[in-house]
C-alpha cells in the first residue's frame, strides 16, 4: 500500500473522530513524524505514515525515542488496518 494512500486514510479517521491530523514539519529539526493528531479533551499524539513493510529510518526511530521520553505516544503505521486500533487506543489512554 502507498504511503500517500494510508496517511489520506489517517487524517479521514482522525477527522471523523472530531480531531485534525496536522502535517508537521520541523525546519532544522528532521526525523519528526509525518503527522500531529489531535483529538477531543487534549489528546495529542504523532504517526510516522510509512508504505506498507516499510520501516522508519535511523534518524526516524531517534525522533520517536525522544519523543516517547517526553511522554507523548508515537505511531508507525504501514497499513490502513492499524488506523482504527491506533485511535482507539490513544483514547483510552
Amino acid at each position: 500500500m502507498r504511503e500517500k494512500y494510508i496517511e489520506q486514510k489517517l487524517i479521514k479517521a482522525v477527522k471523523t473522530a472530531g480531531g485534525l491530523a496536522l502535517k508537521f514539519i520541523s525546519p532544522g529539526f528532521n526525523g519528526v513524524p509525518d503527522r500531529l493528531l489531535l483529538l477531543p479533551g487534549g489528546i495529542i499524539a504523532f504517526a510516522e505514515i510509512k508504505a506498507s513493510g516499510s520501516k522508519p529510518r535511523p534518524l526516524q526511530k531517534r525522533r520517536h525515542e525522544m519523543l516517547r521520553q517526553l511522554g507523548f505516544k508515537v505511531y508507525v503505521i504501514d497499513d490502513e488496518s492499524q488506523i482504527g486500533g491506533m485511535l482507539d487506543e490513544i483514547r483510552t489512554t
